[in-house]
């Protein structure tokens, strides 16, 4: 008994030893190499649901061009769900043939041919959260036929997956557009349910760290949450983020009708200040001159889209009144004062709270009024409107 006592702790050792040589020995997963900085581009869903169609993708195409949305780095045109609706005899996944009658090759040459890059819409269960069908069991089947349309971009949902592992699920459709040689941005929209900030890396260029966006304010109906709910749910994820793989609080609302111009812009300021996708979502073809300039603000832009890719903390808060910063390329700070309040209000922001030397003086930048303000040193105050920002460039 002994002596098979010593024989069973001599094999555990050895398989333990050649466990621990294989986990060794396993090379790390490297990035794919695409999103240096947050995608931009304009999704299907916020405003269109399941209402998707050909005629309507070649519409939006043609309108980042021509609203110059392209040219302030808008890239990505994404047809969310409902666009399949079945799979042929070789488990082919099809398109609506009504919707899509010239297919999603052609569809994919228009936008092509424009400048701009094709993003479509799958889902890592059985079916989609439209009801049509998903990915599960067909993810390198699906991955090869997205890479023959000319996909660039993929948004994968986590609806009928019931007791899938996130993670390896994830990592499967990951491969099976790595295997396709065709670089394919992957934007995980598992909804922070697993906590993706801690092993999505590259796996994906983007994740879901929410349930879906509404437009509203404030509040939460349900799953869904509004543009407050969500920058709450941001604190403390900061250093998950940076080139090529970030943090994503869902796509933008601006233009939809649930929020005023100036809730719009700070929703807008906001997720360029958190180095988050820019990912319109609004009726491109209706487009007031307001929600436009909102979209289309380089300044602002050029915030979400700095190299250094990374995302601004909440530096301060006092009751309504709160200070985001990020550290921006070339040693300057962005910095957002933000007012959630029912009235106007004085906000400060001290050098300290972007440590920052007290006696340090700074230029100073509006990015909404496009202004140069005067040098400030050891702090900066601006009256700030109800649910208005101030957001400013120092250096």
């Amino acid at each position: 008994m002994k002596r098979l006592h010593t024989l069973l702790m001599v094999l555990a050792c050895v398989l333990m030893a050649g466990t621990l040589h294989a986990a060794e020995t396993t090379p790390p997963r490297t990035p794919n190499g695409l999103a240096p900085t947050p995608p931009m581009g304009w999704n299907t869903w916020n405003k269109f649901g399941c209402n998707v169609s050909e005629k309507l993708i070649r519409q939006a195409a043609d309108t980042m061009v021509s609203s110059g949305m392209r040219d302030a780095g808008y890239t990505y045109i994404v047809i969310d769900d409902c666009w399949q609706v079945q799979r042929d005899a070789q488990g082919n996944i099809q398109a609506d043939p009504q919707r899509f009658p010239s297919g999603m090759k052609a569809l994919g040459d228009y936008i092509h041919a424009r400048g701009l890059k094709f993003g479509i819409y799958s889902d890592a269960g059985a079916k989609t959260c439209g009801g049509r069908p998903g990915s599960w069991g067909h993810e390198y089947q699906d991955a090869r036929t997205y890479a023959s349309w000319g996909v660039d971009y993929l948004k994968y949902d986590w609806c009928s997956t019931y007791t899938q592992d996130a993670q390896s699920t994830y990592t499967t459709m990951s491969d099976a557009l790595r295997a396709t040689g065709r670089p394919i941005v992957f934007s995980i929209c598992e909804w922070g349910v697993n906590k993706p900030w801690l092993w999505a890396k590259n796996v994906g260029n983007l994740w879901r760290t929410t349930d879906d966006i509404y437009d509203h304010w404030s509040g939460q109906d349900g799953y869904q949450h509004s543009v407050l709910a969500i920058l709450d749910l941001q604190v403390g994820l900061d250093g998950f983020a940076g080139p090529g793989h970030w943090n994503d609080p869902d796509m933008l609302e601006v233009g939809n009708g649930g929020m005023s111009n100036t809730e719009y812009q700070s929703h807008f300021s906001l997720w360029a200040m958190l180095a988050a996708p820019l990912m319109a979502g609004n009726d491109l073809a209706s487009m007031s001159a307001e929600t436009k300039a909102i979209l289309t603000n380089r300044e602002v832009i050029a915030v979400d889209q700095d190299p250094l890719g990374i995302e601004a903390r909440r530096v301060a808060k006092h009751d309504d009144y709160e200070v985001w910063a990020r550290p921006l390329k070339g040693g300057g700070r962005a910095v957002l004062l933000l007012n959630r309040g029912a009235s106007a209000h004085a906000i400060t922001v001290n050098w300290a709270d972007l440590d920052l030397p007290a006696s340090l003086r700074l230029k100073v930048r509006d990015l909404w009024t496009h202004r140069n303000l005067p040098d400030a040193h050891g702090s900066f105050t601006a009256n700030v409107a109800s649910h208005g920002v101030v957001m400013l460039r120092m250096e």
